[in-house]
């Protein structure tokens, strides 16, 4: 396999975690998200994923977009260990948390959005990040507020095993501590996180430890 990815980027983030946890080896390739112009934009890339966003994953000769999608994805090829265990109420509660993450609070702050803010709307450098704070922080809320409402009753967002939830989880706790974000009003997430950390798949996941890093 072959992954397009970028060292920071939350959606690569998420399936690097999960090609580990599966035990999945992959070679990755960099796609530089702001040198250049944004290497996501050049041709050559635009004709393997048409959005010109990473992560993209080549498995097999065939192309799969979209983070989610990619893991779920691994999860039907390759379903052990499972990322989403359990019965069906148990699956719809990991992807609930899951894409209160993925669809809520990370397309709103996705580098093209900021970019956005800057370049067009002539945000300032504080009123992005005031922006990025606002979102982040709200979302990582609600997320504590989800955890909250469901029996806990082990490590991780649902239960002692890592999860799909836990997998979109970390890398947005990685983005609200580079922007400095408060935590003190997500206990519970931010246990969570750190328990992530503990496990080599995610240690591995992390941008510090890409090829790519800066």
């Amino acid at each position: 396999m072959k992954l397009y990815t970028y060292f920071r980027s939350s959606a690569a983030y998420r399936v690097r975690i999960a090609l580990n946890l599966k035990g999945l080896p992959y070679d990755s390739v960099p796609v530089h998200l702001a040198r250049g112009g944004g290497e996501q934009r050049r041709p050559e890339y635009l004709a393997i994923n048409p959005a010109g966003l990473v992560p993209a994953l080549e498995d097999g000769g065939a192309v799969l977009t979209q983070s989610l999608a990619i893991i779920e994805y691994l999860e039907e090829t390759h379903p052990q260990p499972a990322l989403l265990p359990g019965d069906a109420l148990t699956r719809a509660r990991i992807r609930a948390l899951a894409q209160a993450i993925a669809c809520d609070i990370h397309p709103i702050n996705n580098l093209r959005v900021l970019q956005y803010l800057t370049r067009e709307l002539g945000a300032s450098e504080e009123q992005k990040n005031t922006w990025y704070r606002h979102w982040v922080e709200r979302g990582l809320a609600t997320v504590e507020a989800m955890l909250a409402q469901a029996p806990r009753d082990g490590r991780f967002c649902v239960g002692d095993t890592p999860t799909l939830a836990d997998v979109c989880l970390v890398p947005q706790v990685f983005n609200a501590r580079r922007f400095e974000c408060r935590t003190d009003h997500i206990p519970t997430v931010m246990r969570i996180a750190g328990a992530c950390e503990t496990l080599e798949a995610f240690r591995l996941a992390a941008p510090t430890r890409q090829p790519d890093a800066e």
